[in-house]
């Protein structure tokens, strides 16, 4: 494998290298986000276990149930997001270093660097719409202050 001397030629394998990461910085904002509302169902979540081993036995408690099985969906979702986010992140780095080495080798790796960055995307797209899925999920629970039987 030959590698290119050319400071030109590095300069502009740089740039070319240097365009993801834009997108890798929203990845890593998506992740915060995504970790935070995880951490916030997990918090939730353990609320109403202790809500629910507090109570009676002969306590109704069927309200709690549902909210913990919405909260373990919500929290399955947040996972899943973070699991593409993190591909994505992957991909968008092997994206960086397929660019990099096309530019400043011989090697024409252009075609996988381009699979790499839409397989980047697509995932990005996923986790975009599970993080919508994960919030509607969360909305749904609120009653803003009306009863539930309206």
């Amino acid at each position: 494998m030959f590698f290119a001397t050319d400071v030109n030629t590095v300069s502009h394998g740089i740039q070319l290298a240097v365009a993801p990461v834009f997108l890798l910085t929203a990845v890593s904002g998506m992740i915060g986000t995504v970790a935070g509302r995880l951490g916030r169902i997990i918090d939730r979540a353990r609320v109403v276990e202790e809500r629910i081993e507090a109570a009676p036995a002969a306590d109704s408690m069927t309200v709690s149930y549902k909210e913990l099985a919405a909260l373990r969906l919500r929290g399955r979702l947040a996972n899943l997001c973070i699991a593409l986010l993190t591909f994505c992140a992957m991909l968008i780095g092997l994206t960086i270093v397929a660019l990099f080495l096309g530019e400043t080798t011989e090697s024409q790796i252009y075609r996988l660097a381009t699979l790499f960055f839409l397989a980047g995307i697509i995932c990005f797209l996923l986790a975009l719409l599970g993080f919508l899925t994960e919030t509607v999920l969360a909305t749904r629970i609120l009653n803003f202050g009306k009863s539930r039987g309206h």
